[in-house]
């Protein structure tokens, strides 16, 4: 059985995270993997990874226009299985908490909080602030994860991607995608 997971990038520092992510998303025969990126995502991407766009169509099924809020994607009767938005920035994360659905990130996000799915933000931008953290909290009563990319440690990584990766799967496990990675096995 497919599933369909929707993967909004926003313009928020951290496309290393949003570029792992497809990349392990591609390597599932089971996902159908539906992206979305803001015009401030694009500018991230470039500025912090020397990539453009075109770079990721070979790693997703279909890519979405951020302008397009007559998209599928802006349909609770089209069918999704969770969305991830990696990474969120906190206009983006504001916009989703006040139900201002502007464009197909935030439309997207909104349809998924309303027909309750999975929806992952990982949010950002730090340090927060009281709106952030009232956001943060209104969107977690709504059903959302807030998910801030923070790295650990208990498996000792040995390189950025390590850290990268911990992060990314355990995003992934939180929409019950599985895929293999570090766990806890305790002291």
């Amino acid at each position: 059985m497919i599933r369909r997971i929707v993967v909004g990038i926003t313009g928020a520092t951290g496309s290393i995270y949003a570029l792992r992510l497809l990349k392990i998303l591609s390597t599932l025969s089971d996902i159908e993997v539906h992206l979305i990126v803001s015009s401030s995502g694009i500018l991230t991407l470039n500025n912090e990874l020397s990539i453009k766009i075109n770079d990721l169509h070979s790693l997703v099924s279909i890519v979405h226009n951020v302008k397009n809020i007559g998209d599928v994607l802006a349909s609770g009767s089209f069918r999704i299985d969770g969305m991830l938005i990696v990474p969120c920035s906190i206009r983006t994360l504001s916009a989703i908490a006040n139900g201002l659905s502007d464009n197909l990130i935030v439309r997207a996000a909104d349809v998924s909080l309303k027909e309750r799915r999975r929806i992952v933000l990982m949010v950002r931008e730090s340090p927060f602030n009281l709106i952030h953290l009232r956001n943060m909290i209104s969107v977690t009563e709504m059903g959302g994860i807030i998910f801030p990319p923070m790295p650990a440690f208990y498996h000792q990584p040995s390189s950025i991607e390590e850290m990268v990766d911990h992060t990314v799967i355990h995003a992934m496990r939180l929409l019950n995608l599985d895929v293999s990675g570090p766990v806890w096995k305790g002291i």
